[in-house]
């Protein structure tokens, strides 16, 4: 079975090399530090603040095996300065005439994706729309609740 892919730009990958970084260092050693302080106040039966530190221990090491699985899978893609087409590494400005508003979007590969940023995912049904098309077009997203129609005014 072929291993999955993960589309990262440059830096993207720097960004969760570092992150990685700080997970398995950093962050690891903190918590490491908080379970044993809350060993030391006793009984670890009735123990929140160890069962908490476990826990966060365990959040820890997974996002760590995810994130070094992402990495190990990545498939960095060239800057591209074109701006005639939408693709990875784009920003869109984009008009939703139903809702009578525009978005700012920045097209990334799924490990970059942040929504509070308006970095979308490749894969998210408004990145596979915009994907390819230019200036002018209008698109149909395909959403959960339904299509809705975007309408391309710059990418940049």
């Amino acid at each position: 079975m072929a291993e999955q892919q993960f589309i990262m730009t440059q830096k993207g990958y720097d960004e969760a090399k570092k992150h990685l970084q700080y997970l398995q260092t950093t962050k690891r050693q903190e918590i490491v530090d908080r379970i044993s302080e809350a060993r030391s106040h006793g009984d670890l039966s009735e123990n929140a603040e160890y069962d908490a530190a476990r826990n966060e221990q365990t959040l820890n090491e997974v996002e760590i095996n995810e994130l070094d699985y992402k990495i190990k899978n990545a498939v960095i893609i060239e800057e591209n300065t074109d701006t005639s087409y939408v693709h990875i590494g784009s920003k869109v400005r984009v008009y939703d005439e139903e809702m009578d508003e525009e978005e700012v979007y920045e097209i990334t590969g799924s490990t970059e994706s942040n929504a509070m940023q308006n970095k979308i995912s490749n894969d998210s049904p408004v990145g596979k729309a915009l994907l390819k098309h230019k200036v002018g077009e209008t698109v149909k997203v395909a959403a959960p609740d339904g299509e809705y129609k975007l309408l391309i005014k710059e990418i940049f």
